[in-house]
């Protein structure tokens, strides 16, 4: 009987009104900071009073209500830490279609709808980073896969013989090259191929943080003399830390030269390409071989989202190449069996997300959202520029910021200590969420400024917190 009535529609209907009334009382409350960007819990504490929970009978309203009050609110305008976009609400009604509905995405006949819709948003993304017709390319779940499965392919396309049926070459250390600053799933990427330490092959930044494209002849040369066969080389658009691009033009150009796979971590800021004002940043991204950009980062969907866009389409097909008589007719290449170029077997149709946001607001919101959100960074950069209290560490790029504290006849270490302690208070007060970071040895304080409703009179409250915070710690 709990079978049944848990398919029951009428309780669903019931629930899901509460629902969606609770979610749009939280966004109006959340969106005008009424209630804490987070409610801080130790680890433990929060296990032990969700285990307790687990048996505690409660009406399905009280538990969203629950879940919503523990929960980390991206919505708050004082929300400035991760790179994790409040999520527009029509991607939550479309989130809602897509668990619903469970359509299986990766072969045609399970979701009729995802192959089609993909093929209209790989064009959409297609045509704004300036590749031709003969590009294309998928959703998968997240930058970390999808960085994972572009250099799976640049290995096979570019690497030593078909390592996709013979495996990596004995004898043979193949490479990537990639920025110091590039973000760890790279690293990680590259360490699940097999290739190990030596399979990664660092390039030294500049002062601003970006790849420095000075010795990339030197670096190359180097590893070659080594016995290092290179097959791809990484550039970041930008990166995690400080938000920096590198220059994409004389990456891509370097890898024309040595015939090398040139890929863009674009997860983060690839969707520059949507801004008219901030797109310069990304020139010289069309030469890349391949590209991600994440969509529950700038293009605010809810659901986990990253595309993977391909300048050669038919490159995407070289990835994976199996047989499975009980999914395919045969193995051939088919734009509308997705399964044959992802690395997932079964993924969500989650482009209905991206499909709605292009069909209902078109690029001018991806466009208003990347602008709003860069130009801020630069305004509150101004502002630490303008207090001797403050250093950043960087002039941003993105919507990325990186500064810190300081104070006078203080060491190098006892600098580090405070902005880590004033980092944490901020994380148990629940006013203000941001993260921090190390750079050249210094713990710097890290501000993503996600959120469009965020704006310079809450940036300079945070700069009145720290100093308050900083004068109570009596550093």
């Amino acid at each position: 009987m709990k079978l049944q009535k848990a398919f029951n529609a009428v309780d669903f209907r019931k629930n899901g009104h509460h629902l969606i009334d609770t979610i749009a009382d939280y966004l109006e409350d959340i969106t005008k900071g009424k209630i804490p960007v987070m409610t801080w819990r130790s680890p433990d504490e929060a296990l032990q009073d969700w285990d307790q929970y687990l048996t505690t009978n409660s009406s399905s309203e009280e538990f969203y209500k629950k879940i919503i009050q523990y929960s980390m609110h991206l919505h708050h305008p004082k929300y400035m830490g991760h790179q994790v976009a409040p999520p527009l609400p029509d991607t939550i009604l479309s989130g809602l279609l897509v668990g619903a509905l469970k359509n299986g995405s990766g072969l045609y006949e399970m979701s009729p709808l995802s192959a089609p819709m993909e093929k209209i948003v790989m064009n959409f993304f297609s045509k704004h980073i300036g590749y031709g017709y003969e590009a294309s390319g998928f959703l998968t779940s997240g930058g970390t896969l999808a960085n994972l499965t572009a250099l799976l392919t640049a290995r096979q396309v570019k690497g030593y013989g078909n390592i996709w049926n013979k495996g990596n070459p004995e004898g043979k250390q193949l490479a990537i090259m990639v920025s110091e600053e590039a973000h760890y799933c790279v690293d990680r990427a590259v360490r699940i191929m097999g290739l190990g330490d030596a399979g990664i092959i660092k390039i030294p930044t500049n002062n601003e943080f970006q790849a420095d494209v000075s010795q990339l002849e030197k670096i190359y040369n180097n590893a070659i003399t080594d016995g290092k066969i290179i097959f791809a080389i990484v550039g970041n658009a930008c990166s995690t830390s400080v938000g920096a691009y590198d220059n994409l033009e004389a990456i891509g150009k370097f890898a024309q030269k040595h015939n090398l796979w040139f890929h863009a971590d674009g997860a983060h800021g690839g969707a520059a390409i949507f801004s008219k004002k901030y797109k310069p940043l990304i020139k010289g991204i069309e030469l890349a071989d391949s590209i991600i950009i994440d969509g529950h980062k700038m293009m605010m969907t809810a659901g986990l989202i990253t595309a993977l866009i391909y300048k050669n389409g038919e490159n995407s097909y070289r990835t994976f190449h199996q047989k499975a008589h009980y999914l395919w007719e045969n193995s051939e290449e088919e734009w509308f069996n997705l399964t044959k170029r992802t690395f997932e077997c079964t993924k969500f149709n989650s482009v209905l997300e991206v499909y709605s946001l292009i069909k209902n607001f078109g690029v001018d919101i991806f466009d208003e959202y990347i602008t709003c959100t860069y130009d801020l960074a630069r305004e509150f950069a101004k502002l630490l520029e303008a207090n001797s209290n403050f250093e950043i560490a960087h002039q941003p790029e993105s919507n990325i910021l990186c500064f810190r504290i300081l104070k006078n006849g203080k060491t190098p270490s006892e600098i580090n200590e405070l902005n880590a302690k004033i980092r944490k208070q901020l994380l148990h007060d629940g006013k203000f969420y941001i993260v921090q970071t190390m750079l050249n040895d210094s713990i710097y304080l890290r501000v993503t400024l996600m959120n469009y409703l965020t704006k310079i009179e809450l940036l300079e409250e945070l700069i009145e917190e720290i100093m308050t915070i900083s004068k109570e710690l009596d550093f």
